[in-house]
């Protein structure tokens, strides 16, 4: 039997417990302290004007749309002195695929970023990174090196969905492809960024396609090893043009993080999504694998676009960590520790 193979077996068939206590097991053998870090930070949406339409999407608004907006210079640097305020080591900035904004706006922005309100930057997901190049007529490398050079941090790994073309054709046909995804992540690493990575599932994927997302995320890292972490939360069809697909329930969310925390033996974290899955199933989600509770998220607007709206503070987060049964300790990007945190 095929590894593919085993995992697929183990994901369908294992009891929960078992598949519980496996995952526990590595979760354990990797971070022994008992420790689980979190990190403040803000999501920033520059834009939601984009011409990719995912059919999962609620957030973006084609161009012209009424309720199309891109924020200016000094309302991003407005919202990060608000996250610094509350004790912010990084911003997430992520937008849709704008075709009216120019090249030089995003790395303006960048610098002015930097030398204004000084701060991480993990920013532009891969299919933004294709788009740039396929836009500006340039090679991802030259757009990964142009924003880098203007100050971009890190790169976050949004929109990787299912890394199956079959299914990205089907539910998000005019975005970066498997390939095309991973060669973002391969550029970023060779040039000395940090990445994470993530699924998101229930597109309309076999088992099987989803196992082999995980393998194929394992051996980019095998390749080019600067991927920091893997989040994994299922889709949120409210609002979308999936409305009418079904929601998948608590149990295969704990049982993916599971089998990825088994299949991903090269990649230290796995996160939490609360913000998809609520405060109770991302508690249980640290005995499923998981080591870390991701993100504040303060000012989440994509999920919440589909009307998922859990919402926390610092101070309920390391409530909820300590209620586990770990030791709460917050975190930057790269994972290096915040040593003030509580």
């Amino acid at each position: 039997m095929s590894e593919a193979a085993e995992l697929l077996e183990l994901y369908e068939h294992a009891p929960l417990i078992e598949l519980a206590a496996l995952a526990d097991a590595e979760r354990r053998r990797r971070h022994p302290d008992g420790v689980v870090t979190y990190i403040v930070d803000r999501n920033i949406n520059y834009t939601n004007v984009c011409v990719a339409d995912c059919k999962f999407c609620a957030f973006y608004r084609r161009p012209k749309h009424a309720e199309g907006y891109v924020l200016s210079f000094e309302e991003i640097g407005r919202k990060i002195d608000e996250a610094k305020a509350i004790g912010a080591v990084q911003i997430l900035m992520q937008g849709g695929h704008n075709p009216y904004i120019p090249f030089e706006w995003y790395l303006d922005l960048l610098r002015y970023i930097k030398q204004q309100h000084p701060i991480h930057i993990h920013g532009f997901s891969p299919s933004e990174v294709q788009f740039f190049a396929r836009r500006f007529r340039m090679t991802v490398d030259q757009v990964v090196e142009a924003l880098q050079g203007a100050g971009l941090d890190s790169i976050p790994g949004g929109g990787g969905e299912i890394l199956v073309d079959r299914v990205r054709r089907l539910v998000a046909g005019k975005k970066a492809l498997t390939a095309e995804w991973l060669e973002v992540m391969d550029s970023a690493h060779r040039h000395a960024m940090r990445t994470t990575s993530t699924m998101m599932y229930g597109l309309g994927e076999t088992n099987a396609e989803r196992i082999e997302h995980l393998i194929r995320l394992r051996e980019q890292q095998a390749r080019s090893g600067g991927f920091t972490a893997f989040i994994c939360w299922p889709l949120q069809p409210e609002h979308t043009e999936m409305a009418g697909s079904p929601k998948t329930d608590a149990v295969t969310y704990l049982r993916t993080l599971a089998i990825a925390r088994l299949a991903l033996d090269n990649f230290d974290n796995l996160q939490v999504s609360w913000v998809t899955m609520g405060m109770k199933i991302g508690q249980i989600a640290l005995r499923f694998g998981a080591n870390d509770f991701g993100s504040l998220m303060m000012e989440e607007s994509v999920v919440s676009a589909a009307g998922t709206t859990f919402q926390t503070t610092a101070e309920e987060m390391e409530h909820l960590i300590r209620g586990a049964g770990f030791t709460p300790v917050r975190r930057r990007q790269d994972y290096t520790l915040v040593q003030e945190a509580a």
